[in-house]
């Protein structure tokens, strides 16, 4: 599928909603039987999803054996009808990673997890996504191939940039994060942070509240780049003016 069709329609929605998740339904075969347990969720910038499981949890002695998985991530709060909300169930196999700047993204998006992360039964995963099912509302459902899930184009330069990116703008220019969270989604309360950057948007936190933020719509050159992606938190910040004095 062309990068064009696999960065519209449902598949971005899936993206999305995989990019706005912190906990998902995480589903592994013990002895054949399937088992569902609850775990953090982070994803890369191409949309994998990252987990950091203890090898003492039944789930992580689950995937020792049968590495194939699925997760559910439900976005469907809010909607008087759940079955009527958003949700998404991804299917591939959870493998073992040593990449440290994905666990450096687990930890960002998860700070609790940084008192643990470095004990010797913790593990990091990477979901290699294999296809993907979104129920978006009622009869809108669609099947989406994990080629098309992850985000097609070439997210290392801005993967080896994000740890700046985040730090420039946490310490820099913390009143526009405070305008991303109150002025584009409503969110009330002071010390938002940028926990993460990715082509399609960014993610807050302000203590345990997380948030996401989509970049605006049409983004002329795809976030690849530092310097796109300075262009597209300027695009923001001027879709969130400072409040007039009364």
């Amino acid at each position: 599928m062309s990068e064009s069709r696999s960065n519209s329609g449902p598949t971005t929605l899936a993206r999305s909603l995989a990019r706005s998740g912190t906990r998902a339904a995480f589903a592994t075969s013990l002895g054949g039987a399937p088992y569902a347990s609850l775990v953090l969720l982070a994803v890369d910038l191409d949309a994998s999803p990252l987990l950091l499981l203890s090898e003492l949890a039944q789930h992580s002695r689950n995937i020792a054996f049968d590495p194939r998985v699925s997760l559910l991530l439900d976005a469907t709060e809010g909607h008087p009808d759940p079955l009527t909300g958003p949700r998404l169930t991804l299917l591939g196999r959870a493998l073992p990673s040593d990449d440290r700047r994905c666990l450096a993204r687990f930890i960002a998006h998860h700070p609790t997890s940084a008192g643990y992360a470095g004990f010797g039964d913790f593990h990091l995963y990477r979901v290699e996504i294999e296809r993907g099912h979104l129920v978006a509302g009622f009869g809108r459902i669609d099947w989406i191939e994990g080629e098309d899930f992850r985000f097609a184009g070439d997210v290392g330069v801005l993967a080896a940039a994000e740890p700046e990116i985040l730090r420039h703008m946490n310490e820099d220019h913390g009143d526009a994060i405070a305008r991303y969270a109150h002025r584009l989604l409503g969110r009330t309360g002071s010390g938002w942070r940028m926990t993460g950057i990715d082509p399609q948007g960014i993610d807050l936190r302000c203590g345990g509240e997380t948030a996401r933020l989509d970049f605006a719509a049409p983004i002329s050159v795809p976030v690849v780049t530092p310097e796109a992606a300075r262009a597209a938190l300027v695009q923001l910040a001027e879709a969130a003016p400072i409040a007039r004095m009364r």
